[in-house]
């Protein structure tokens, strides 16, 4: 194994510091009155002290989870020991799960933090951003008496969560749920018994129980999403005081063997094979009509780990990107063919290896500058006192977050081949670092709703809401933004491609509208390439407007200062953006408005 964590907080410290508007979220009542420069020195500190801890604590796992991955032992999920080691360490030194009472910094600055740590580990990282998430959701619907008795062991890490959604035969359809709830003796408890599949962190030995967030339907319950529940399914059962009672009839089927993350426990667990799976109802029971709060409730957790893995696929492209780049730097092959004659030179010399290279680096950076807009906008609706400006951030996130999951965890895999193909031969070994990028990137497409399902959430949902005008603001603000800064010195070309795709993108937007009353199939066969040409759009405003910012600090330090490269590679990558990957925008446009019906009308048979 040659795992090779390379990363840096530049691009972080860039985005919070000189783009986004951090000082705003430092000046709410949570975080208290913070100076412009206490916020960019508390950002910095944190950012350099969390890549140190990726580097000395959590890097150091990666191989071992690789080699020795899960192992299932007479029924129990065994991991690496330093795997347990990082764990304790991220959660005694407040790296882990928290109280969000106890958040010190935004949410979007702690996410860039695990962004390291999922950088330096893919596999590991869920054990944590699981547990957070499924604490999040107790401490939302829960009864007061669950808080207390749940939460302080899950923000301690403690104990760790799961969501268990998915079935053999219930999986993007989650309404075909067959997992069933039986009322006892007691209010608010049930007794559970069905399986649930692929559930990562679904069982191991690092914490002494693991708290499964389920959904399944009570007796009588209405069909369909509308008629689950979601229910506490501890492992083991919970006394009044907190301590551990009996196992809750909590089995662990089988462990997958994955093509990557070989440290993630992915599991198939059985409730109830003994009848004794006691489930804690999070809410009310389902109403006279059978309608349950359940899907409602755990959208919560699905759209917080839709959007987290987005920024998971960011963080793995990027792991492989930075190592190719050494690999470019350090391997000498061939000769310029401007200078035949000449010394053999480091392949980063070579035009097409620097094009793979700077098409990885101007679209990570669009993912993250995406990834990031939709923190920064979290932490408004969070913590923003106004409540005008929650909701506009509300909108924002809605809108976003397919964008963010969809397009970035599509691209991902496309930029981890590019840097296998920068290392040639080596980068198809095991021996070199990027093989286990591809095999580790490819799963956040598919995890939490394929691709195509968050496609349909753009289009199918985002699109109609407040009856469409939602979207439609939207996407006039974006157009407003475009044309405001057309003629920006230095990025004339770039604003006026973006133009010319927000015109392609408003057609798009149009047709599809049009098929919606005319053949929807049409709408969903073409779902998938719509959303990605808006994610491109978006991608390229955002792109121009960090270049902005970067040309007025090369303009103030001065072309030789050596912080100027760092801006100057800022606008180049935007640069590499708008020229050479928004331009598609026109192409899907044509694609779109031209309504080809070939996947709609090939026999099955053809296939």
């Amino acid at each position: 194994m040659a795992s090779n964590f390379l990363y840096s907080t530049r691009d972080h410290k860039f985005i919070f510091n000189e783009w986004l508007d951090s000082g705003k979220i430092f000046s709410y009542p949570k975080f208290g009155d913070v100076s412009e420069d206490e916020v960019s020195m508390l950002i910095d500190m944190t950012l350099d002290m969390a890549l140190k801890v990726a580097e000395t604590v959590v890097a150091p796992s990666n191989d071992d989870g690789e080699a020795n991955g899960v192992k299932l032992e007479n029924g129990q999920v065994k991991l690496p020991q330093s795997y347990h080691h990082a764990y304790k360490y991220l959660n005694a030194n407040g790296w882990g799960i928290e109280d969000p009472e106890d958040a010190v910094v935004p949410q979007m600055v702690k996410a860039a933090c695990k962004e390291y740590f999922g950088a330096a580990n893919p596999s590991f990282i869920s054990y944590v951003t699981l547990t957070a998430g499924a604490a999040k959701l107790i401490a939302s619907f829960g009864r007061q008496e669950d808080k207390d008795l749940f939460l302080p062991r899950m923000y301690s890490g403690e104990w760790s969560g799961t969501m268990c959604l998915t079935e053999p035969d219930a999986g993007t359809d989650v309404g075909d749920t067959i997992t069933k709830a039986f009322p006892t003796g007691t209010p608010g408890i049930y007794k559970i018994k069905g399986t649930k599949c692929f559930i990562t962190a679904g069982d191991h030995d690092m914490t002494g129980n693991i708290i499964h967030l389920l959904l399944a339907r009570i007796e009588g319950a209405a069909p369909g999403t509308k008629g689950l529940s979601l229910f506490i399914a501890p492992k083991n059962k919970v006394n009044k005081d907190g301590s551990l009672a009996n196992k809750n009839d909590v089995t662990t089927v089988s462990v997958e063997h994955k093509l990557g993350l070989k440290g993630s426990a992915t599991c198939v667990l059985s409730f109830g094979d003994n009848d004794d799976c006691e489930g804690i109802l999070l809410g009310n029971p389902p109403d006279e009509k059978g309608a349950a709060e359940g899907m409602a409730q755990m959208f919560q957790m699905m759209n917080s780990a839709r959007h987290g893995t987005g920024h998971s696929a960011l963080y793995v492209a990027s792991v492989a990107y930075h190592n190719s780049v050494k690999y470019a730097k350090e391997r000498i092959q061939g000769r310029p063919l401007s200078d035949p004659k000449g010394a053999r030179v480091p392949i980063i010399k070579h035009e097409d290896v620097r094009r793979m290279l700077l098409n990885q680096k101007a679209i990570l950076e669009a993912m993250r500058a995406l990834v990031f807009v939709v923190w920064y906008n979290v932490d408004i609706m969070t913590y923003s006192p106004d409540e005008k400006e929650r909701k506009e951030a509300q909108n924002q996130v809605d809108i976003l977050n397919p964008l963010a999951k969809a397009y970035c965890s599509d691209v991902a895999w496309e930029l981890v081949a590019d840097a296998i193909q920068v290392y040639g031969g080596s980068g198809y070994i095991e021996e070199y670092p990027v093989a286990k990028q591809a095999r580790d990137v490819k799963i956040y497409s598919i995890w939490e709703g394929t691709n195509y399902i968050q496609a349909m959430d753009l289009i199918g949902r985002k699109w109609r809401m407040e009856n469409g005008q939602l979207f439609a603001g939207w996407l006039a603000e974006l157009g407003a933004n475009i044309e405001k800064y057309q003629g920006t010195p230095g990025l004339e070309q770039e604003f006026a491609v973006l133009q010319k795709a927000f015109g392609q993108v408003k057609e798009i937007y149009k047709t599809i509208i049009k098929y919606a009353g005319k053949e929807f199939r049409l709408v969903t066969t073409f779902a998938t390439r719509v959303l990605h040409a808006v994610s491109m759009l978006y991608c390229g405003y955002l792109m121009a407007d960090q270049a902005r910012v970067a040309l007025d600090k090369i303009s103030e330090l001065g072309e030789a200062n050596s912080e100027s490269t760092f801006y100057k590679g800022k606008v180049v990558s935007a640069r590499y953006y708008i020229n050479n990957v928004v331009p598609f925008i026109e192409t899907l446009s044509g694609i779109v408005k031209g309504g080809d019906t070939s996947v709609l009308d090939i026999p099955e048979e053809a296939f």
